[in-house]
């Protein structure tokens, strides 16, 4: 299409061709996505896609180190390792490095369910907050024995998050109208081609108060606060870790090195703990466009992964 075609056309038209656009954009960005995975799935089949490492300390006593690093979308690998170091008798103590914004609240629930069982079990837990651990990170710190953060860590970010697009005056403008058949009037509740209507606000904020008061209660019990001063921290505002030290949110300040001491210490180990941990092993990917360009495309599937529709996450 030529320039002179496109500057003759109506708004409809120029609305028409911006939005095909944007969809081809789109689809191109899936197509390359989808490409890379299945690169990587194949380049990685039959293969473990983590290896163990270890380091310091002498003894055969260890603490084991599990990294929740992204957005919790998917409790899976986390519980996976819990239960591995759960049943590993040379383990004595696990310390979870929380450096994520939240997520799903049912993978964040799952998680923290799973930090409870293990110590149920005997073994220790310790959370340890590296530069975020705020909102669904934080839900499951609070199933740990000792919450460590760094004075600049952000956290907190207590709160339920729902949100909703609403489409409908872009389609006007192009002249397309959807029709939705339901059995209900809140079937289609969230329907992005429609306005919400005050009763359906009214219902989904019903619900997401549900949610926070299942986040209270897990936090004033975790913390061993009353429910009331947990209300008061938890209005969704963020906290760096020496506000949230002051605040009783989490137990003392300190590095990833002062949870494996504290982690060490519950799990009585004697001296210096040796530390095991999951590392990752390099693809052809890797190779081919590098360890952060992997990790990057990575981190852009788990970006669109929906959450649900509700989420214990920090709006960024």
């Amino acid at each position: 299409m030529s320039y002179w075609k496109f500057e003759t056309m109506g708004n409809s038209g120029k609305w028409i061709v911006g939005i095909l656009a944007a969809f081809a954009g789109m689809a191109f960005l899936v197509m390359a996505l989808a490409f890379f995975m299945l690169v990587t799935a194949v380049t990685t089949e039959g293969t473990s896609d983590t290896v163990e490492e270890t380091y310091g300390g002498t003894g055969s006593e260890r603490v084991a180190i599990i990294e929740i690093d992204a957005p919790i979308v998917d409790a899976e690998d986390v519980i996976r390792q819990l239960r591995k170091y759960r049943k590993r008798s040379s383990v004595k103590a696990v310390v979870l490095r929380l450096d994520s914004p939240g997520g799903g609240v049912v993978p964040s629930h799952e998680i923290f369910e799973e930090v409870r069982r293990v110590r149920k079990y005997g073994k220790p837990v310790v959370a340890s907050m590296g530069s975020v651990a705020a909102s669904g990170a934080y839900y499951i710190a609070c199933g740990a024995d000792v919450i460590v953060a760094n004075p600049g860590t952000i956290t907190g970010s207590i709160g339920v998050i729902s949100e909703f697009a609403s489409f409908q005056p872009l389609l006007e403008k192009i002249g397309i109208e959807n029709t939705t058949i339901t059995s209900g009037e809140f079937k289609d509740t969230g329907n992005p081609t429609r306005r919400m209507r005050p009763e359906e606000r009214a219902y989904l904020q019903r619900t997401v108060d549900n949610v926070y008061a299942q986040f209270l209660e897990i936090v004033a019990e975790g913390r061993h606060l009353e429910a009331d001063s947990v209300r008061q921290l938890a209005d969704g505002r963020i906290y760096t870790g020496e506000q949230a030290f002051g605040n009783g949110l989490v137990d003392t300040l300190g590095t990833l090195y002062t949870a494996i001491r504290i982690a060490g210490n519950l799990g009585k180990i004697k001296g210096e703990p040796r530390v095991m941990r999951e590392k990752e092993q390099e693809t052809v990917l890797d190779l081919l466009v590098g360890t952060q360009a992997r990790r990057s495309i990575e981190q852009m599937g788990t970006h669109m992964q929906a959450g649900g529709p509700l989420e214990y996450r920090m709006h960024y």
